[in-house]
C-alpha cells in the first residue's frame, strides 16, 4: 500500500456522521509510515454521491483502472484503519493534480494554511 493508491476498505461499524460501509479509500498516510511496522493507515473515504458544492473538501476522482465510477475523495472524513480492514486494491492510483488537491483539502481541514484560500 502506497499513500495515493485507492484501496477497497472495511468502515463499519460507523457512528453517527462516520462514513459507513465497505468503499473505496484512498492511502494518505505517509510511506515510510505505512511500511514500519504501525498496526492502522490513515485513509479518506470515497463516495460515488458527487456534490460540486463541497469542492474545497472533496475533490473529484474520474473512472479508470478498476475503479469503475467517478467518485469524489471526502477529505472532510480521515479515518484510520487496521491493516486487516482492507481488501481488494489498488484500484486506481491518483495523479500529481489529484494528489496536490487533496493535500490543499487536508490543508483547509487541520487549519495549515499560510495564506488566503480560493
Amino acid at each position: 500500500m502506497k499513500r495515493g493508491e485507492i484501496w477497497i476498505g472495511n468502515l463499519n461499524p460507523n457512528r453517527g456522521a462516520e462514513v459507513g460501509k465497505i468503499r473505496p479509500v484512498l492511502i494518505v498516510q505517509e510511506n515510510t509510515l505505512t511500511v514500519s511496522g504501525l498496526p492502522t493507515i490513515a485513509v479518506l473515504p470515497l463516495t460515488s454521491q458527487v456534490r460540486l458544492n463541497l469542492q474545497h473538501l472533496r475533490v473529484l476522482i474520474r473512472a479508470r483502472d478498476r475503479l469503475l465510477q467517478d467518485c469524489q475523495v471526502m477529505v472532510d472524513q480521515p479515518r484510520t484503519l487496521d491493516k486487516h480492514r482492507f481488501g481488494e486494491g489498488p484500484l486506481t492510483a491518483l495523479n500529481d493534480e489529484e494528489i496536490a488537491q487533496v493535500n490543499r483539502g487536508l490543508r483547509v481541514l487541520f487549519g495549515l494554511y499560510t495564506q488566503s484560500l480560493p
